[in-house]
């Protein structure tokens, strides 16, 4: 079996590269675009890199605001449930 490569235009290289940019991740870009990590990142080092005004995601303190905040919601959600565990169990005795 011969081994067949694709042929992307140069539009289609630098739209792929500006996307790596724009998600901060050679590997979510390449992964949403079908293509290997590898040639996105082959790509990219011939137009110059990723450079450090790229966002990398989300800060720790915003992280840290965003762990509150599901801890706070998963002790809520936790308390609704024992509630309606006991009205169940309420309304199961007062059907028998």
């Amino acid at each position: 079996m011969s081994k067949q490569t694709k042929e992307y235009t140069e539009a289609f290289k630098s739209e792929a590269v500006a996307l790596a940019k724009s998600r901060g991740s050679i590997n979510q870009a390449a992964l949403s675009l079908g293509i290997a990590k590898s040639t996105l990142y082959k790509w990219s080092q011939k137009a110059g890199g990723l450079d450090s005004s790229t966002p990398s995601g989300p800060s720790t303190e915003q992280l840290l605001q965003e762990n509150k905040a599901l801890k706070k919601r998963l002790a809520k959600l936790e308390e609704e449930q024992a509630i309606l565990k006991k009205a169940a169990t309420y309304f199961a005795k007062e059907l028998s």
